[in-house]
């Protein structure tokens, strides 16, 4: 905020001519800014005329100017003592409460100052711009808007009047009021037409809602010089990156890059240098991204703009140990620092350090009160663990005259950001219409998880499942033991053991077909985009048959936004027996197929999924055959706390029953968060109190 300074002419009148031309001299270094030359200056005049009001008062303003406000204050009250109605020791003494930041004090002082003269245009403004500092800028805009009725020309008063209106608008962005903070910057081109601050604050306000378009524009207006056309260009470069253009923001940054290099700049070169190296990494040029960095390390070594462009590259590239690392050197240089707390946030929920995320938010929060992606990133933690309940309902048939409806409820209940609970209830009623057999199946699940470690998760479920059929019933035991784990980054391992009973028709429920799945799942992503999937499944089934199978993918991701990866699949299966009359159990089946799959949005809360495969499948020695297999999807939020979505399947690829049959799912899928909270959030924030004190 700007300061308040008090030239004293008003003063001078009170001198005579021959004092005034003797302090000439420290008044115009006083009027230059160069307080600590006035201060010497006065101290030693007063060593000739130590009475002299306007001398002391010079020298008062000199010393608390210089950056000793506290003595200037002692001063000023010292003279107050001599002259205690005397207006202008009252103003600078009042003034030097704002030097030393002690707003809260001065705010009495200067209440009772304006009700005391409020024709005096000094204590009007100082008042203001008291208020201004207290964030009390509502009743600070009132405020000045008095003293500028007193001098309506005041260049000072209207500067502060525009500070008053930046911080209002800040305030209302922080309580996203955004209207009111765009037409309140706006008000400050009145008074001060295409200002600079008042342009950047306008251009930042359009990238925190989105109107990218308003933003180019408001940089385009503030682009004047050669400097302020490279902020500018930085600015719109960050704009395409919000508007989901990082191919134009990455050529903007060029451009930015090879202009800050003909002017001398650093802080303007280093912040185009961290627009540049962002850019590359929007555009998955890591390896580019990582050799800028190393370079400009040694430059500018401990930067840390520099410091989260590493972290933000590991984000980008899975290495959520080196972003953590990172976030800490940003915080042993500015404990305070935005980024440094928000951003640790967010590298520890990508290491799956669900606890230690929650509070490093909660020290953003310490900081930046209200600040709205803390909150949000809070958020997305409590939704991730708060108590759900999901439907599933649908409806299959196939071509051999099946059809089935199957509904499956599921409550998962997490008691700590480790451990969750589920139970869930599946019925699935079938019926064959040629041979008018018909089945069903009742089953009640409960399932543990439990987080051994970050990133090591082991899950099992144990149940029973009763079949009933025409003539009679079973009950068998399920079991369902499964570990995942990220043994390296961008790998995901899971090794599991399932024990199920098949119901894919009515015929498989009434032959009581238990089988033992003994599964290995792995993918790999990369940095360059591929990405390969592999299944391997070992099936020992209780009529004695063995099943094998082999399942592996190679996928390539076209783009981010929407989500399209394409691909080439490959199956291979065998069985131990073959029993075509009772299922599909070819003793070599192979399936190649090319598939693609893409997912984004309609809107912020419909997305769509759709995915495509066909190829050729080849059942022992039988000649090959077309296949092919689809799903759409819609998902809506209707809420924060309740989802629902359709989809339908299509497939007639080999299965259970036999190869050349067609199958078709149709289903809806309902989530509803029941708890408002997780169970445990109390227990959370009481912890993160506590570890603060």
């Amino acid at each position: 905020m700007i300061r308040f300074y008090l030239f004293l002419f008003a003063m001078l009148t009170f001198v005579d001519a021959n004092a005034q031309n003797s302090m000439q001299e420290g008044f115009s270094l006083l009027e230059k800014g160069n307080f600590e030359e006035a201060e010497s200056f006065f101290f030693e005049y007063l060593k000739t005329d130590a009475e002299n009001k306007t001398a002391k008062l010079c020298y008062g303003r000199a010393v608390g100017l210089s950056g000793e406000p506290d003595k200037a204050t002692k001063l000023f009250a010292e003279l107050l003592e001599s002259y205690p109605n005397d207006f202008e020791i009252a103003i600078n003494y009042n003034e030097s409460f704002l030097w030393a930041k002690k707003y809260t004090e001065a705010k009495p002082l200067y209440e009772q100052m304006v009700k005391d003269n409020p024709e005096k245009f000094a204590a009007v403004l100082g008042y203001a711009n008291t208020l201004s500092n207290l964030k009390e800028y509502k009743e600070a805009l009132k405020v000045v808007e008095e003293a500028i009725k007193i001098e309506p020309d005041s260049e000072n008063a209207k500067v502060s009047r525009k500070y008053i209106r930046l911080g209002y608008a800040n305030e209302f962005v922080q309580k996203r009021q955004y209207s009111k903070a765009e037409n309140t910057l706006k008000e400050i081109f009145v008074d001060f037409p295409e200002d600079k601050d008042a342009l950047l604050n306008l251009a930042n306000l359009y990238l925190i809602i989105k109107n990218t378009k308003g933003s180019k524009n408001t940089y385009k207006r503030y682009a004047t010089t050669a400097k302020d056309s490279i902020t500018a260009l930085n600015g719109i470069a960050l704009a395409e990156h919000i508007g989901e253009e990082d191919k134009k923001a990455l050529r903007v940054a060029k451009i930015s890059k090879f202009k800050v290099s003909k002017i001398n700049d650093s802080e303007l070169t280093e912040r185009t240098y961290n627009m540049y190296i962002q850019a590359l990494i929007w555009n998955s040029k890591y390896i580019s991204a990582k050799q800028k960095i190393d370079s400009l390390e040694a430059l500018y070594p401990n930067r840390n703009w520099l410091h989260a462009l590493r972290a933000t590259l590991g984000l980008y590239t899975g290495d959520s140990k080196t972003s953590v690392k990172s976030y800490n050197n940003i915080l042993k240089n500015d404990s305070a620092s935005f980024d440094g707390n928000l951003g640790k946030a967010n590298a520890l929920f990508a290491a799956d350090k669900i606890l230690p995320a929650y509070k490093s938010a909660y020290n953003t929060l310490k900081f930046y009160d209200n600040q709205k992606d803390a909150l949000g990133f809070i958020e997305k933690l409590n939704l991730m663990h708060t108590p759900t309940i999901e439907e599933h309902v649908a409806y299959t048939f196939d071509n051999g005259k099946n059809s089935a409806f199957f509904t499956n409820t599921t409550a998962e209940v997490p008691l700590s950001t480790k451990f969750r609970t589920t139970l869930s209830y599946f019925y699935r009623t079938t019926e064959n219409s040629i041979s008018g057999n018909k089945a069903n199946s009742h089953v009640l699940l409960a399932g543990l998880q439990y987080k051994l470690l970050p990133k090591t998760t082991l899950k099992s479920v144990i149940g029973l499942n009763k079949s009933s059929f025409t003539t009679d019933s079973y009950t068998q035991p399920v079991l369902d033991v499964k570990l995942m784990m990220q043994p390296l980054k961008l790998q995901n391992l899971s090794f599991g053991y399932q024990r199920e009973v098949q119901n894919f028709n009515a015929d498989l429920i009434e032959r009581e077909i238990v089988q033992h799945h003994y599964g290995l799942t792995y993918n790999l992503g990369t940095n360059v985009n591929f990405g390969w999937y592999t299944q391997l499944m070992h099936t020992q089934q209780s009529d004695d048959n063995v099943r094998n199978l082999l399942f592996t993918s190679l996928y390539y991701t076209l783009s981010k936004k929407p989500a399209l990866k394409m691909g080439v699949n490959y199956q291979y299966i065998t069985f131990k027996d073959q029993v075509p009359t009772i299922y599909f159990s070819p003793e070599i089946y192979q399936a190649f197929e090319i598939f693609a799959d893409i997912r984004g949005e309609i809107t912020k809360k419909t997305t769509y999924m759709a995915s495509a495969a066909t190829g050729m499948q080849k059942v022992e020695k039988d000649p090959y055959s077309a296949i092919f297999r689809a799903e759409v999807a819609l998902k809506h939020q209707f809420s924060k706390r309740l989802s629902g979505s359709i989809y339908g399947k299509y497939s007639n690829i080999a299965s259970a029953t036999a190869a050349g049959f067609e199958f078709t799912e149709i289903g809806l899928k309902v989530k509803w968060l029941f708890l408002k909270k997780p169970l445990f959030y109390k227990k959370i924030q009481s912890l993160i109190t506590t570890n603060a004190n």
